[in-house]
């Protein structure tokens, strides 16, 4: 026993003497036994010291406690003063409010009801256009509104004045300057009564936004312009001389019909709303055109052709006629069964080359409407899907749905009819080739047999 704590005490000297100086080196028991010794009589000397300072700041810890409670007293006496001070102005103003309201007799319903109509023009001022021309002219409006003394004259005079300017500017047709968000500073304005304003250069419509949390009203050109008469109308209007009468754009909601233009969509977007169907049904009626049109162009340079062979007696390799009459030389020598043949075998090889492509024309004013049903029944699954995940409540959420449907029915009508057109006119160009080819075949056997009797 005495051996394995002589052994453990060795293992922690050697642990000290690894954790010690070179110049304090633990060789024994009795030297470890020390130095835990002075370690502690060392660490109990520190936290004599800790107690002490303690205790000598203690004192001065009670004097800053103290003038704290001094400074709260000072306060809560000041907050005394100054809360009897507030009940006593209260109580001012509630006698002084009483004395006001006694001396205004009748007179203060009468400027109350100023004050009322004074902050309701205002709010129809800070949204009217004619307050981009002149910005500050409804702050007397807003003193008179939020003011509890009687207005003044002055004041009073004002209101009226205001309402004659806004009647006066609503028959206006006027160009001023101001700045334009989105454009720059300094910019020309024309302005058509209060209903719409457009800038002098380009014809760009612009709304004013009207002041908000104490920010100045401003004029923004629309997301989306409009487009067709309203723009027409207002290029006349920039573009027209002094004592010239045009046709005006007039917005009567003052600015909420134009604005309604940013939700109607151009024909990009329309048929962006079609899907991928709605360009698939774009692609096959553009495609099918362009070779109708080229069709149509062949056919009529072969008719052409033919109908100038039919006045000549030369024929000519280059088109369907020529080429039945050089097959009619060949079999000038045989009977006339096998010239029949003969002619009937040629007009068979040219009528392949005129209805080429016929089919196709077809196939696609066919096609194009089942695409168009085949985009309004995914449509109509879109838009049953969002009524089954988000309810009827918000018809926004259905109207994508609903838009592929129409929108892809509508291309498929569209590509259609044109497509049915350039086949029925190919169709009939055609027809009159073979038809005149089958005349003329049937002249030549029948001046050969006249030609063999005779």
């Amino acid at each position: 026993m005495n051996k394995f704590v002589k052994t453990a005490a060795l293992a922690m000297g050697g642990v000290m003497l690894m954790s010690t100086p070179a110049s304090a080196q633990i060789t024994s028991i009795d030297d470890l036994l020390g130095k835990v010794r002075q370690d502690a009589r060392q660490a109990e000397q520190d936290n004599r010291q800790r107690v002490a300072d303690f205790e000598a700041r203690r004192s001065e810890q009670a004097a800053i406690l103290g003038r704290a409670k001094a400074e709260l007293n000072q306060l809560e006496a000041r907050a005394r003063q100054v809360q009897n001070t507030f009940d006593a102005n209260d109580g001012r103003i509630a006698t002084l409010k009483g004395e006001l309201k006694t001396a205004q007799g009748e007179f203060g319903e009468v400027f109350g009801l100023a004050r009322t109509k004074a902050g309701e023009f205002k709010a129809l001022l800070d949204s009217s256009i004619v307050t981009a021309e002149y910005p500050n002219r409804t702050a007397v409006l807003g003193t008179i509104a939020d003011s509890e003394a009687l207005p003044s004259a002055e004041q009073l005079n004002e209101i009226w004045q205001l309402m004659l300017q806004e009647v006066e500017a609503q028959r206006e047709v006027k160009t001023f300057t101001a700045d334009v968000a989105n454009m720059g500073e300094n910019v020309n304005v024309m302005r058509v009564g209060a209903f719409n304003a457009f800038t002098e250069d380009g014809a760009n419509f612009v709304r004013y936004v009207p002041p908000k949390d104490d920010k100045a009203g401003f004029l923004t050109t629309l997301p989306k312009q409009p487009s067709g008469v309203p723009a027409k109308a207002a290029a006349k209007v920039t573009n027209a001389s002094a004592g010239d009468l045009v046709a005006a754009p007039i917005d009567p909601t003052r600015g909420s019909l134009l604005q309604s233009f940013e939700r109607v969509p151009n024909k990009l977007e329309r048929i962006q709303q079609g899907g991928i169907i709605g360009w698939i049904i774009v692609v096959l009626a553009v495609v099918g055109i362009l070779f109708g049109l080229l069709r149509i162009l062949m056919l009529l340079g072969v008719s052409a052709a033919v109908r100038k062979q039919t006045r000549s007696a030369q024929a000519s390799s280059k088109n369907p006629l020529g080429r039945v009459m050089l097959a009619a030389d060949e079999a000038r020598g045989g009977d006339e069964e096998t010239l029949e043949l003969k002619m009937d075998e040629a007009i068979l090889r040219e009528s392949p080359k005129l209805e080429r492509g016929l089919n196709i024309l077809k196939l696609a004013a066919g096609i194009a409407p089942l695409l168009g049903l085949l985009g309004t029944v995914t449509g109509m699954i879109k838009t049953f899907q969002a009524m089954m995940i988000y309810g009827t409540g918000d018809p926004q959420l259905m109207a994508g749905g609903i838009s592929e449907a129409l929108v892809t029915t509508m291309l498929g009508l569209i590509a259609a009819i044109p497509l049915l057109i350039l086949h029925s006119f190919c169709s009939s160009l055609a027809r009159g080739v073979q038809n005149t080819l089958e005349e003329q075949s049937a002249g030549i056997v029948a001046r050969q047999i006249e030609n063999r009797r005779i």
